[in-house]
């Protein structure tokens, strides 16, 4: 009698646990998680061609000049980098189940 008491109980608490979902099963949903994600050619690329624009215009701005070459190459390298780094950026996105 008592072997088959505690059958009945197992059984019933498995089939609780089968139907009842357990706190962190009903918390859990699904997520859209999304990137920028660069590519660090482009922006060293951008930096050269910014720094070698930016020196042609600051040695012609400065009648040839050392100081306004060295000028205009740091600020076309700066300006070629954020631009190249603002363009070659792309998004990524993929689904995550959390809980």
């Amino acid at each position: 009698m008592r072997n088959k008491l505690i059958a009945t109980l197992v059984c019933s608490a498995l089939a609780v646990t089968a139907v009842v979902p357990t706190a962190a099963q009903a918390e859990r949903h699904r997520v859209r998680v999304c990137r920028d994600v660069s590519t660090r050619g482009a922006r060293n690329t951008g930096t050269a061609v910014g720094a070698v624009g930016g020196g042609v215009v600051g040695n012609a701005l400065g009648h040839g000049s050392v100081g306004g070459t060295v000028l205009g190459a740091v600020a076309g390298g700066v300006i070629g980098h954020q631009v190249a780094k603002h363009n070659a950026t792309r998004k990524v996105c993929h689904w995550e189940w959390r809980g």
